[in-house]
């Protein structure tokens, strides 16, 4: 097997398709069709299911693309190691983050640390940043609050980071807006705006009133932090939000809410295997400052 056989199927199958490869790996989509075509010729399997301009992977290639992923990361390590030898002069860090909230400290931190090396954050709800992990697509996931199995996973390298309270908040001329902390009862029958069913925020929230026998008028269900402060403020019902993620807005108030113990723990996860990285190291070190510096000022 030719290595850039495997790297343009490696492409393929991350990027869903030959012109979205050709342009990650600046080949020629006719490069990137030969070779894929030859590494399933010389080996008699199918890789790909072919359907007009989308591909998606055979049975065959989903095998072979959970190795190539493990291969890629290898090869990213490698670089890291040959750049750290040389004084961290180059390199990148791919992070993953259910907010820029709960990153941005990390990174300013990081970067002020490591100048020279670049970093990129994709975001998106606490599923799809671990899944992200596990993929070998990111390097590091900030998580909201993980589960006890992952914590418990020997796979996984968890660092508990900070906490947060999550709070309720709608428009101030909501009958609930002029106190300052209301009851889960509270919230009985009310109209709430949710996040999607992979938030964490919402999982826990809807975890605490399932315990507490209180039932809720789920209005509508949205994708984001920002479609729920839309709705909120246009009156469609209450939001639930950590504290950290609520931005000040003329329009809307926080609530806190009592009688029950709600609250997310951000985490900072990589994979174990890959915990002597010297990139990963190099951010879990700085993270590890940055958690214990209030405690020492």
């Amino acid at each position: 097997m030719i290595y850039t056989q495997l790297r343009s199927f490696h492409a393929v199958a991350a990027e869903g398709g030959f012109t979205a490869a050709s342009k990650v790996l600046n080949v020629g989509q006719p490069t990137i069709t030969t070779q894929v075509r030859a590494l399933e010729d010389h080996y008699a399997i199918e890789l790909f299911h072919r359907r007009g301009r989308s591909v998606t992977l055979t049975d065959a290639g989903r095998g072979l693309f959970a190795i190539s992923q493990r291969l890629m990361a290898l090869e990213a390590e490698a670089r890291d190691y040959l750049n750290a030898l040389g004084g961290f002069q180059t390199g990148r860090l791919k992070l993953g983050a259910v907010g820029p909230y709960h990153v941005t400290e990390m990174l300013a931190a990081f970067n002020a640390r490591y100048p020279e090396l670049k970093l990129t954050v994709s975001i998106g709800n606490s599923r799809e940043v671990l899944e992200s992990l596990v993929d070998f697509r990111t390097d590091i996931a900030v998580l909201t609050h993980i589960d006890e199995e992952v914590e418990a996973d020997p796979h996984f390298l968890t660092l508990p980071y900070s906490r947060h309270e999550i709070v309720a908040f709608m428009r101030k001329d909501h009958r609930l807006a002029k106190r300052r902390s209301i009851k889960l009862d509270d919230l009985s029958g009310e109209r709430m705006v949710l996040r999607e069913e992979g938030s964490t925020t919402r999982r826990l929230f809807e975890a605490v009133i399932a315990r507490a026998g209180v039932e809720i008028d789920r209005v509508v269900e949205l994708g984001s932090r920002e479609a729920v402060w839309l709705a909120v403020q246009r009156g469609l019902g209450i939001g639930v939000v950590a504290d950290i993620e609520f931005i000040p807005h003329p329009d809307l108030v926080t609530v806190r809410l009592t009688g029950a113990d709600l609250h997310t723990t951000d985490h900072v996860v990589c994979l174990a295997e890959r915990r002597d990285s010297r990139l990963v190291r190099a951010f879990l070190a700085v993270v590890e400052e940055v958690r214990r510096a209030p405690a020492e000022t």
